[in-house]
């Protein structure tokens, strides 16, 4: 059990490490972020999932479970084993160091990957075989899925026999579209090659990895047309309704993700066998997985196909714990699991979470400003068995929360802190770290004390989000130093 003693981490998604290629990846950069989570003393690095990126270039909204994120392959590596030469990552080198533009990276990263591909050897060959014969469950579907998607775009526009996934037709477009179901087998052998490389690493660190399950997959993806009879459909592949959150603390119309629910039933039916082999598969890439919306196992919020807003939908219920039971079954024991329960937090929410055993989330942002019964202020935990954060990856930064957080609100915290004029973001740190949680997880951002121009997502809104990357020079080891003293002090390392 990873998470039943005191512990500590930090969130960094890859795609913010520093690096010359016009995003983080898994190359020198990562392995030189591991350096510094154990100068900090740290044992846990929390990821945002790893899957290819999908509409807003959320890694929420992917079109696959299963697969790798392309963008994440390390050019570097590419080069040191002679797949590709220095001069192919100059128009990389080009794009800006402080921010991912996802416009510009996608054609100039799939050029990098499309000459390794074209100058892969003769004894590669063979790997990748093995590696789809293992992974063939998934990759077999996710890489003629992909092929189809760049040639003929989303799936329900495809002509019946490839849009149902009737096997002969599917079979016949991977044989006519060999060599592109060939470049993106040999993608996703890349990326697990290196992640498998990067995580070995971490772990000889010390360092365990959170990883990350949404709920829900996105509507144009391989796992729904692939296995459309788990979903909530109609006869063209379209969804008969769509998934989101009603008004919250984000969002005065709610949250309106227009992914597809699930057919809970058929899963049953099935025994939840497409839910075993996610866990399984997350499970080889990660140590312990964060599941994000978990209160829709308990149930779900249903808006109508065709919706503009989330605020007209119905609570649906889920299938409960069945889920989880048949994934322990499974995978032969208790699976390491934190569960994402905020938002409309319910008493059935609350039974669900403490039947399954997992810790729940506590974050110091939502606990300032209202009563001294408040969830989230730490003299409230109730039980050591939850994951306190400062912020997650959908807050502002502490800082920046700080700055712009309402005058009661400010008071709040100043009374809590007793000071003045705190730095707001080591304060929190220190009082998420004090706790009486067993886990503590702090974004990067709040580690460097950064601003609102570093907050990496904002729900709801379009644009800039999921881009931020901090600069080699911001990983200060003084800043490593001043975590590893607060660590110690609170029996954490």
């Amino acid at each position: 059990m990873l998470l039943d003693r005191r512990r500590s981490g930090v969130l960094l998604h890859p795609t913010s490490l520093p690096g010359r290629c016009g995003i983080g990846d898994l190359g020198p950069a990562a392995s030189d972020f591991l350096d510094f989570l154990a100068r900090a003393r740290q044992t846990l690095w929390q990821v945002l999932p790893l899957g290819p990126t999908g509409f807003g270039d959320s890694p929420y909204a992917s079109p696959s479970a299963f697969a790798g994120n392309p963008l994440l392959i390390s050019p570097e590596a590419l080069q040191q084993h002679g797949l590709i030469k220095a001069q192919d990552l100059e128009p990389l080198e080009q794009l800006p160091d402080e921010k991912v533009d996802f416009g510009q990276l996608h054609t100039l990263k799939r050029a990098i990957l499309e000459t390794a591909f074209r100058n892969k050897p003769a004894e590669l060959a063979e790997r990748i075989q093995a590696f789809r014969r293992a992974q063939s469950a998934w990759l077999d579907d996710f890489a003629i899925f992909a092929a189809l998607t760049e040639r003929q775009g989303p799936w329900t526009t495809w002509d019946p026999p490839l849009r149902d996934h009737h096997p002969e037709a599917v079979d016949a477009a991977r044989r006519e579209l060999e060599e592109q179901v060939e470049f993106h087998t040999f993608c996703q052998y890349l990326f697990f090659e290196q992640w498998g490389a990067l995580q070995a690493r971490a772990n000889s660190l010390g360092i365990a990895v959170i990883g990350d399950i949404p709920i829900f997959v996105a509507q144009d993806s391989a796992d729904v047309w692939a296995h459309p009879h788990l979903f909530k459909l109609d006869e063209q592949g379209q969804p008969r309704v769509m998934a989101g959150v009603p008004p919250d603390y984000f969002s005065a119309t709610g949250q309106l993700w227009g992914n597809p629910l699930y057919d809970w039933q058929a899963m049953a039916h099935e025994g939840y066998a497409w839910w075993i082999a996610r866990f399984r598969h997350l499970l080889e890439l990660v140590d312990v997985i964060r599941v994000d919306h978990f209160r829709g196992f308990q149930a779900a919020w249903e808006v109508p196909s065709g919706a503009t807003t989330a605020v007209d939908g119905t609570w649906v219920e889920g299938p409960g714990k069945a889920v989880f039971e048949a994934v322990d079954e499974a995978l032969g024991g208790h699976v390491p699991v934190i569960a994402e329960d905020l938002g409309l937090i319910t008493d059935e929410v609350r039974a669900l979470l403490r039947d399954t055993g997992f810790p729940g989330m506590k974050v110091l942002q939502f606990a300032f400003g209202g009563d001294t019964d408040n969830p989230y202020l730490p003299f409230n935990y109730p039980d050591p068995n939850c994951v306190v954060y400062t912020g997650t990856h959908d807050n502002d930064t502490t800082r920046g929360w700080f700055t712009s957080a309402p005058d009661n609100e400010r008071a709040g915290v100043l009374r809590y802190l007793g000071c003045d004029a705190p730095d707001v973001a080591f304060e929190l740190m220190r009082l998420a770290l004090a706790s009486t949680a067993h886990t503590a997880i702090v974004p990067l951002q709040d580690v460097l004390g950064l601003g609102s121009e570093a907050r990496m997502n904002t729900p709801g809104a379009t644009g800039s989000s999921w881009s931020w990357r901090v600069r080699a020079d911001q990983l200060d080891p003084a800043c490593a130093d001043r975590l590893a003293t607060l660590t110690e002090t609170y029996g954490r390392s």
